[in-house]
């Protein structure tokens, strides 16, 4: 198509470091191999229009809005609590972008998913970051002037490495890592199902811990010694503990309690506790491992190798 750009950014799972990351701690997050695509298409117009159309990762249209960007208004939609977020980021650019929306054209943008939906893997960072690259803005006051949190699926929606990611004094600071386990084949991505509200989880996690909390600075060790982690069973200790202080300080059931009581190995939440995905570590055969959680109704069982980038 004439003039279209086309942006892509990274899905992300974070592995340490959860919730704690928005006070300083250092987090360890992984880009998978599935991300989302974001074509922008001018066409010359009168009216200043915002033509959208969002599609699954089974190439259904699950949103379509049209907005005016002079007036900064919805015109049509079908689902309204889309189109008011998404209208709130296209006010955001307009603010940190002067002028951009000022050309007579319409634009046409299309987002394509390659996951789906309910999966949790960063639809909202995918976009946020797609957006800010297409209208030359900074993705991370983007992010805190719409959606908000510390901003790791930022990072790892532009980058196709490991990165140890942390907050300081409201700076986003990240390296890359070489995180290549040689146990990576016993590391598993399961599937919850349970679709969790990130902000809901960061509004329990703000009730209960203030900042310079002691808990930042261990989950920051338990970030490194993961890096440097020799063997599985060493691995598993480190996530134990982590899942261990989480649970404790903010007064969470572990995953492996509540779903996975009779389970082989070590389970650990990752993000928003109690939705989404979890790490599962297994020292069994694969077929041995996916047949334990489809046993227990899990079906969405990922081996690191078929998500990690």
């Amino acid at each position: 198509m004439e003039n279209e750009t086309k942006i892509r950014g990274n899905g992300k799972l974070l592995i340490t470091g959860e919730y704690f990351v928005l006070d300083g701690a250092k987090a360890l997050a992984l880009p998978t191999q599935l991300g989302q695509q974001l074509s922008v298409t001018p066409k010359e117009s009168f009216s200043n229009l915002v033509r959208w159309k969002s599609f699954d990762d089974e190439k259904k249209t699950w949103f379509e809005g049209v907005f005016n960007t002079e007036k900064m208004s919805v015109l049509e939609t079908n689902n309204p609590e889309v189109s008011d977020r998404l209208l709130q980021m296209l006010l955001v650019v307009k603010d940190l972008n002067e002028g951009i929306f000022s050309k007579k054209q319409d634009l046409y943008i299309q987002t394509h998913l390659e996951f789906p939906r309910n999966w949790g893997l960063g639809s909202s960072s995918t976009l946020i970051y797609t957006l800010a690259k297409y209208f030359e803005i900074d993705p991370y006051i983007l992010l805190e002037k719409t959606m908000g949190g510390s901003g790791y699926d930022i990072a790892c929606a532009g980058t196709n490495h490991a990165i140890v990611y942390q907050r300081k004094e409201n700076q986003a600071t990240f390296q890359t890592v070489n995180f290549n386990p040689s146990f990576n084949k016993n590391l598993y991505f399961v599937y919850l199902d349970k679709k969790q509200n990130s902000r809901e989880g960061i509004a329990q996690y703000r009730k209960v811990v203030q900042k310079n909390h002691p808990a930042i600075d261990e989950i920051s060790q338990l970030t490194e010694a993961a890096l440097l982690a020799k063997d599985l069973s060493e691995f598993e200790k480190i996530i134990s503990t982590h899942e261990t202080i989480v649970s404790n300080i903010l007064h969470l059931t572990c995953a492996k309690k509540l779903y996975f009581k009779d389970y082989f190995g070590e389970i650990k939440s990752l993000g928003a506790w109690g939705g989404d995905f979890v790490l599962a570590t297994s020292d069994k055969s694969e077929v041995e491992t996916l047949r334990y959680f489809h046993k227990k109704g899990f079906q969405t069982v990922l081996p690191y190798h078929q998500i990690i980038l």
